[in-house]
């Protein structure tokens, strides 16, 4: 167990102030090329691991649209490299919304605000952090660190992870595990006990173009083959459509360990209960439990009244590992005949098993500094650059590893307003890395 009488390590102290640095960088991505990229972000993860040493190389996918990749020499070059990963973008926000600047990086009430608190500039501080003094005092980790601060994340990495690993592969073949966002914070479930949260599995991601096509003619006219007519109908049955519960076998032993800690039976026809249990993170894992889809942008016509020839609509599927055959035959089903679909994004769902010398590692890490520490798997209902680095066999963990306090509504912090990250949970997230690259 970490001393609390000891001085701050030089990663603990400097932590912050990366992340505070990182978070003024405006990275902006809506979904195009029309933000601001992460040209300048990525110069400044590169000027940081000059100064201590590690070379690294930026590589550009479209003007402004920068990610990084450094190597780190371990002491066993026969073993497979482990990746550490993280995106530089950040979803846009509205400063008037917020308490705080969303680009200030201010620290108040003990925590650090700002766009990217926690999606995912604390990760990339945190890991900036153990490198930068681990260079320092010359330490060498087990085996070679492949690190990569990506682009264009928040919009499905095309720009990014999915454009590195298809045109350099190479910088990561040799990879057999990685770690990034989403994973390795704590839900409180007793006075001393902690669960960790470790993400093995992600759901798939379907962002559709739906389209309704008909007859088009006067609004005055009856119109029996209206477009926006079948459109309006097949939307609204996909909205109002519930998926039936599927334990995938990461869910499962999630709810069983949720179960034992709380002391409950597990009770397989009402898992909806037991989530009800975790409080603010009960939205996201609910969400886990099920194939969902949501409607979330509707377009046809142009003119009260004329009726349109076609009318489009874009959808937001996710589907559990293991279940995409059978997802994408109901949702052809919903449609019905006379409703078209096409993919914006397709990303396929992610899971690995929670086992081997990566997984203890992270656990014996936390324990180290929380002795109420338990490491527990979960699926995240959206998606991350994992879904990339996959094609290449790399198994995936979401281990960002936080120690939150129990009233923090973590799982609202993503892509919310006044997004922030305790002081406390960045420096205990700096002691857990360190000692989990010497014992990974």
């Amino acid at each position: 167990m970490a001393n609390e009488r000891e001085a701050p390590s030089a990663a603990e102290v400097e932590v912050v102030d990366l992340c505070r640095e990182l978070i003024a960088i405006d990275t902006s991505n809506y979904g195009d090329h029309s933000g601001p990229g992460e040209r300048a972000a990525a110069e400044y993860v590169a000027e940081k691991l000059d100064e201590v040493g590690v070379e690294s190389r930026i590589y550009e996918s479209h003007p402004g649209r920068s990610s990084l990749v450094a190597r780190i020499a371990g002491a066993d070059p026969s073993r497979p490299p482990l990746l550490i990963h993280g995106h530089l973008d950040v979803v846009p926000a509205d400063a008037d919304d917020w308490i705080h600047h969303p680009f200030s990086g201010e620290v108040a009430d003990g925590c650090v605000w700002g766009r990217g608190a926690v999606d995912m500039k604390d990760m990339d501080a945190m890991v900036l952090a153990v490198v930068r003094q681990r260079m320092r005092e010359g330490r060498t980790p087990p085996r070679d660190i492949v690190l990569a601060f990506l682009a264009d994340e928040e919009a499905g990495g095309s720009w990014g992870a999915q454009w590195l690993v298809d045109r350099h592969p190479e910088l990561f073949a040799d990879c057999s595990e990685a770690i990034s966002e989403v994973g390795g914070f704590s839900l409180t479930v007793g006075e001393n006990r902690r669960m960790y949260l470790v993400e093995t599995a992600e759901k798939g991601i379907a962002w559709m173009r739906l389209t309704a096509r008909g007859t088009a003619g006067h609004g005055s006219m009856v119109n029996d083959d209206n477009a926006v007519t079948e459109l309006a109908e097949a939307v609204a049955r996909l909205g109002r459509h519930r998926f039936p519960v599927r334990l995938t076998k990461t869910v499962r032993l999630f709810l069983e360990e949720v179960c034992e800690a709380f002391g409950v039976e597990f009770d397989e026809d009402d898992v909806e209960a037991t989530v009800a249990r975790l409080g603010p993170i009960a939205t996201m894992i609910g969400a886990t439990l099920r194939n969902s889809v949501n409607p979330t942008v509707l377009s046809g016509g142009y003119k009260a009244n004329v009726v349109p020839g076609s009318a489009t609509a874009q959808v937001d599927g996710r589907f559990l590992p293991g279940t995409e055959e059978e997802y994408f035959a109901e949702i052809d089903r919903l449609l019905g005949p006379k409703v078209s679909r096409e993919f914006i994004q397709y990303l396929p769902s992610v899971e690995t098993e929670f086992e081997g010398g990566i997984v203890s590692a992270m656990a014996d890490s936390l324990l180290a500094e929380d002795p109420g520490a338990m490491a527990v798997p979960y699926c995240l209902s959206g998606g991350t650059d994992a879904k990339s680095f996959q094609k290449l066999g790399i198994r995936n963990y979401g281990f960002a590893p936080l120690k939150l306090p129990p009233e923090l509504n973590f799982a609202g912090m993503f892509h919310g307003v006044d997004e922030r990250v305790p002081v406390d949970g960045l420096r205990f997230g700096v002691r857990v890395l360190d000692r989990f690259l010497d014992l990974s």
